[in-house]
């Protein structure tokens, strides 16, 4: 199986057909789908045509990129102009927009060739749930485990090689949970970087968008043609746009790390490969030239608290037409976490919103000494799926959501495998709109180590 930089570099080489490559994309997905359900449906025919055209740029010496020609397809709350977009729910079950995703576009228009569109959590929040339209994705690893969510179709896909990235979207770890489940990359990017225009919305304070890989290097390219103003998001940045792939040279060298240590330590403790894989981590990257020293943030209860009571309070508000005129439409973990954003009052959002500018300003001052963070990304290994509980996000605090409460770009990355050969991961975290930074330190790790050359035994 080939990274997106492997095959691009075959495409470009005329090594490589883009109709091979998305036929055999297809391929796989009919023979491994039927025990992922990592897909809502596939689009063979616009992808072999798109993938035709890439073929015609690349005879013809005109290829617009290193995406062209390259397999990836979208979770299910992107939209998609004459394709279903579901975000897995009753609720939209044949909703078929009429417009594409901003970042859909940009990614087309890179050359992109989508294979379909993806399982998520129900409208990115209710989930694993057995009671929707369509099953909960499974985890290439061992199928009878979690992929973490919601961007789970994607995690799953591009870890059983099905497609080589894909699009998620990120209200409290749901590109960076998937990811490390499943043993890929994912980043949230800093908020406002990518647009979500045509994205079916969460918590539009907390809702980042942002790619899934194989690879650092990989992710690299999907945020170069996802990133960028658009005036139709008023959440949208007006940020220069670096060139992300150029960036990862830069390395680790002269950076400074700090550990949020108490956060996967004491705060919510990991399991003993993670921990582990942290610690190995950080020798690896003091041996590229970085200098580490611990560092304390607010406690992860207090961002966590924080963050659900936005989250819950925002998606209530989305939701309540639907939630009163047809609950039935939901799934049981959806309708009942949504019943809880209607139990939150105007007083409680806005004092919410009154300690987020806190732990915000906290956090400025405690990294005030360093360039990057790093922590867990998920307490351990994947659990059995039907396992996983409703309130498991209240019931210990995560270590992803601190940073959709502050909206500093995250990245998720492998370091390594614990109990049942699942894959464990760290996050490393980065000041806003340094994500070029971010991608650099996990591109640095990636090439220092072998993890990436372990797929899943699907």
């Amino acid at each position: 199986m080939y990274s997106i930089a492997q095959a691009a570099a075959l495409i470009a080489a005329k090594k490589l057909s883009p109709v091979e490559l998305a036929q055999a994309g297809l391929d796989r997905a009919a023979a491994l789908d039927g025990r992922l359900h990592a897909f809502i449906r596939l689009t063979p025919e616009p992808a072999l045509a798109a993938a035709r055209a890439a073929e015609a740029r690349q005879m013809a010496g005109s290829l617009r990129g290193p995406l062209d020609g390259i397999p990836i397809a979208h979770k299910d709350i992107y939209c998609t102009a004459g394709i279903p977009t579901t975000a897995h729910s009753a609720q939209l079950e044949h909703f078929i927009p009429g417009h594409d995703a901003t970042t859909v576009r940009t990614l087309a228009q890179a050359g992109a060739v989508s294979l379909g569109k993806l399982a998520t959590h129900e409208f990115a929040f209710g989930g694993p749930s057995f009671d929707l339209p369509w099953p909960p994705a499974r985890n290439p690893w061992d199928t009878e485990r979690f992929t973490a969510g919601s961007s789970s179709g994607t995690g799953a896909a591009v870890a059983a090689g099905i497609i080589m990235g894909g699009t998620g979207s990120d209200t409290g770890g749901s590109i960076r949970g998937p990811a490390a489940l499943c043993g890929i990359a994912g980043i949230k990017p800093t908020y406002g970087l990518c647009p979500r225009t045509g994205i079916l919305p969460l918590a539009q304070t907390l809702d980042h968008a942002g790619p899934m890989a194989w690879t650092v290097e990989d992710l690299a390219f999907l945020l170069q043609a996802m990133a960028g103003h658009d005036a139709a998001d008023p959440a949208s940045a007006r940020h220069p746009v670096p060139d992300f792939h150029a960036a990862l040279a830069s390395g680790v060298r002269g950076r400074r790390i700090g550990v949020v240590r108490h956060f996967h330590e004491r705060d919510n403790p990991a399991s003993p490969a993670t921990l582990r894989g942290i610690e190995d981590a950080l020798v690896v990257l003091r041996a590229a030239g970085a200098t580490v020293t611990d560092v304390t943030l607010p406690p992860l209860a207090e961002f966590n608290a924080t963050g659900w009571v936005i989250l819950i309070a925002e998606a209530f508000a989305i939701h309540e037409g639907w939630m009163r005129g047809s609950p039935e439409k939901y799934g049981e973990f959806m309708r009942h976490r949504l019943a809880l954003g209607a139990l939150v009052t105007g007083a409680d959002y806005l004092q919410a919103q009154r300690r987020r500018r806190d732990l915000i300003n906290r956090t400025v001052a405690a990294t005030a000494g360093v360039d990057l963070l790093i922590t867990a990304s998920a307490v351990g290994e994947a659990p059995p799926i039907h396992a996983v509980a409703k309130w498991a996000s209240l019931d210990a605090p995560n270590f992803t959501i601190p940073f959709n409460v502050t909206g500093w770009p995250a990245l998720s990355v492998c370091t390594g495998f614990g109990v049942g050969g699942l894959p464990v991961s760290m996050q490393i975290v980065g000041k806003p709109f340094d994500d070029a930074g971010v991608l650099a330190a996990g591109h640095a790790f990636e090439r220092a180590t072998d993890f990436r050359a372990r797929r899943p035994p699907i």
